[in-house]
């Protein structure tokens, strides 16, 4: 029998801690420097898809100043994680119009099988293709995007994929490819070094996004707060939870801006740690150096929190 306030702090936060995403003021699409949902593309415009927001900001950069070429994002920028999207009419007909669909693939699109069956001609370049995924409660873990040494693989793997769609302007989306990849090497390498001091390395996440990043920073999530995204902890795994912080010693339990922290501050109040924000970039504005920039903003909490 576990023992009755784990009972209470899973009836306390049941209702707060729904699978939801945060507000981001967007529209349903967007365009990078190109053109928006509610605009056409000029005729002999070639018209790329993206699955969803993180997507959407690499193409941004790997499409960046090329003429002719216009990118919209399939799913709202709000919508966070894919887990329980369904397309619209007006996805449809997006992708309809689209010459080629950019996705993260591993599964994180559930929506990829209507769209072979209703379009099956529609080209589709899997930006995890190649990457070795780590196995998550419910298979591969999708979230590749959140470590930047992964970005840079979807990154190369894009450019490599438009090339071949639109080989008139493959060789400004190798060069574009070429400086974001730099960018993001230079974020991981200043990640890496910046985090070398930290003595506590164990951390616990809110749900398995982060497994990827970890990696990259040398870091040990130890504790998963909510293990399915789409489901709410049981009594018995935030005891499990609460247990795992005090043995380890953990500092700090990171909640994510696209999910309610309300499971995480009731297990922080049965421990020691602190409720830090970390943010997997699965959505926010559209611009080119967003990505980047969510990315040095964890680094400095990382650095908050573990010092």
């Amino acid at each position: 029998m576990l023992p009755v306030r784990y009972q209470l702090l899973i009836t306390a936060v049941i209702t707060s801690a729904v699978c939801t995403a945060a507000p981001v003021d967007m529209t349903h699409s967007f365009s990078g420097a190109h053109t928006s949902a509610s605009m056409p593309a000029p005729a002999g415009t070639f018209r790329i898809v993206a699955s969803f927001y993180p997507v959407y900001i690499t193409v941004r950069n790997i499409v960046k100043d090329v003429p002719g070429v216009s990118v919209t994002a399939l799913t709202p920028a709000d919508t966070g994680c894919l887990h329980h999207y369904h397309l619209t009419p007006d996805d449809l007909v997006r992708l309809t119009h689209a010459d080629v669909l950019v996705i993260n693939g591993a599964g994180m699109e559930p929506f990829l099988d209507m769209i072979a069956r209703r379009l099956p001609e529609l080209p589709v370049i899997d930006t995890s293709r190649g990457i070795r995924l780590i196995d998550g409660p419910r298979g591969p873990n999708p979230h590749v995007w959140v470590s930047p040494s992964l970005a840079i693989s979807q990154t190369w793997t894009i450019a490599a994929g438009l090339a071949r769609q639109d080989p008139a302007r493959a060789a400004a989306y190798r060069q574009n490819a070429a400086a974001y990849a730099g960018r993001l090497a230079s974020l991981r390498e200043r990640m890496v070094m910046e985090l070398q001091t930290v003595t506590n390395r164990a951390i616990v996440t809110f749900h398995n996004a982060f497994d990827y990043f970890a990696r990259d920073c040398g870091l040990d999530v130890v504790a998963v707060v909510q293990p399915e995204a789409d489901a709410q902890p049981s009594a018995r795994e935030m005891a499990r939870t609460i247990a795992t912080i005090r043995a380890k010693g953990v500092n700090a339990i990171f909640a994510e801006p696209q999910y309610p922290a309300g499971v995480a501050d009731a297990i922080a109040r049965e421990t020691a740690a602190r409720v830090y924000i970390l943010d997997p970039a699965a959505s926010g504005p559209p611009a080119d150096a967003a990505y980047i920039e969510t990315m040095e903003q964890n680094l400095r909490t990382l650095r908050e929190a573990l010092h």
